[in-house]
């Protein structure tokens, strides 16, 4: 499969945003959910949590574009893993454009799993802070 760009979109992590995200995963830096601590470190704002970018990948208009464009539905994705890959911190209130494509896709067990790799580049004013990577299980057939 060559390499298929999907829309790219903007969004800006809201402060209310990071520090929800870090009660649920448990995260305790106060440089994510305590401003006066972010500011006192020198920080313009709260700093967002290592894995916090993907949750932004999920407010894009069409979050499952991805999946229409292998020819899949929902119920037969799972989350397979993740890597993040950080150039520069990212902010709350900072307008971030988020760039994915499809890299990659393979199948294994005579087809019953598939594969589909996706890779998102995000930048802040043109400058690329972070990559994502995620890998998304297809399972075989459709549900009931």
């Amino acid at each position: 499969m060559l390499a298929t760009v999907l829309p790219s979109f903007t969004i800006t992590p809201e402060r209310g945003q990071l520090v929800f995200f870090a009660e649920v995963t448990g995260d305790r830096d106060p440089l994510h959910v305590d401003l006066q601590a972010a500011r006192a470190a020198g920080l313009p704002d709260l700093l967002v949590p290592p894995t916090f970018l993907f949750s932004l990948e999920l407010k894009r208009p069409e979050p499952y574009r991805v999946l229409e464009a292998v020819g899949a539905e929902l119920s037969q994705a799972l989350h397979g893993e993740q890597r993040f890959t950080y150039h520069r911190p990212v902010h709350a209130g900072e307008e971030l454009e988020l760039a994915p494509r499809i890299v990659d896709y393979y199948e294994k067990k005579d087809g019953a799993m598939r594969f589909v790799v996706r890779r998102t580049e995000v930048r802040r004013d043109g400058d690329l802070v972070a990559e994502l990577e995620n890998i998304l299980i297809l399972r075989a057939g459709r549900a009931a």
